[in-house]
């Protein structure tokens, strides 16, 4: 393992090919169609990497012309890539459709994916305990068992060495039932010190409530810090038992998927440069924002000199 300059967030996961229909209506009518990638983990990576903190990525991809595209994709970001080429799994796949201007359907070709194959052997020890910090995903888990024990491994891997551990529950109803979600968010929220959750999602894994109390709820199973993302209605966060609340910033909507992984990064980019509970929310409000004013997962997060941007009075600078 080459050497990573500290500090560094670590983070893996699955990211697939996303292939995204360039006008509004029926996919079967759709005559062309936009290539890129998209993943919750490489994209906290890519936000991370564009506010200025180090980040590592590790996954696997199958030895096919879009796992290459993974691959080159993330690295272009600046981004530290780990990846395993798995010979006989394909990398997984992600359609969007956005049947009218202001809703949009996302199909998932990912089963027996290369991605969802992970092993705790593609995720060297030493990375882990040399990191910062270790953000996972709610969404490993649901993948396979194979990827559930990987996540378990890091997990574990990261508090033997005294790593902190991110955890943003990112349900995805496509993949698991609520049911079985519950069970292993309520195994892996103890073990974390930072969690992310919808309120939706926090609800699955506490039961439902007012945000307040969901934080409330999830902070008792052990995390210091529990924070309930509210869209448009900005965040709640329970910092060391302090109530904290975030407005979110005003912008004309394009696409908000991606808006919640941005969120994290911004919110961890202050972290890791220890700023105070405020200053992440600020930061995660805006970088959540960004996420929202372009298509794609990724392609809108902002980098630290632009974070101003937003509250700029005039449209043009010179």
């Amino acid at each position: 393992m080459s050497a990573i300059p500290a500090p560094y967030v670590l983070t893996f996961g699955e990211t697939m090919a996303l292939m995204r229909a360039e006008q509004v209506g029926p996919l079967a009518h759709a005559s062309t169609m936009s290539l890129g990638i998209g993943g919750s983990e490489s994209n906290v990576a890519i936000g991370l990497q564009r506010l200025g903190v180090q980040s590592v990525w590790c996954g696997r991809v199958g030895a096919d012309s879009l796992g290459q595209l993974v691959e080159r994709e993330i690295r272009a970001e600046g981004v530290d890539v780990r990846v395993a080429v798995d010979p006989s799994a394909p990398t997984g796949l992600m359609i969007k459709e956005r049947r009218t201007p202001a809703t949009q359907r996302v199909s998932y070709y990912r089963a027996g994916s290369a991605g969802s194959r992970i092993t705790p052997e593609d995720i060297d020890a030493e990375l882990i305990s040399g990191a910062s910090l270790l953000h996972v995903s709610g969404i490993t888990p649901a993948l396979s068992g194979q990827a559930e024990a990987t996540l378990r491994y890091a997990i574990l891997a990261a508090r033997a060495a005294g790593v902190p551990v991110s955890f943003d529950l990112n349900f995805r109803g496509n993949l698991w039932s609520p049911e079985g979600a519950s069970s292993v968010f309520r195994d892996i929220i103890p073990l974390a010190d930072i969690v992310f959750a919808g309120d939706d999602e926090a609800a699955i894994a506490v039961g439902a409530a007012e945000p307040e109390e969901l934080a409330r709820r999830i902070a008792a199973l052990g995390p210091s810090q529990a924070v309930i993302k509210l869209g448009a209605e900005g965040a709640l966060a329970l910092i060391n038992g302090r109530v904290y609340r975030q407005a979110a910033v005003t912008v004309v909507v394009v696409d908000t998927v991606g808006a919640g992984d941005a969120f994290v990064a911004g919110y961890l980019a202050e972290l890791i440069g220890d700023r105070g509970p405020e200053d992440r929310l600020q930061t995660a409000a805006a970088t959540g924002a960004f996420a929202c004013l372009v298509p794609g997962d990724w392609e809108g997060f902002p980098r630290r000199s632009e974070l101003m941007l937003l509250d700029a009075k005039e449209p043009v600078s010179r």
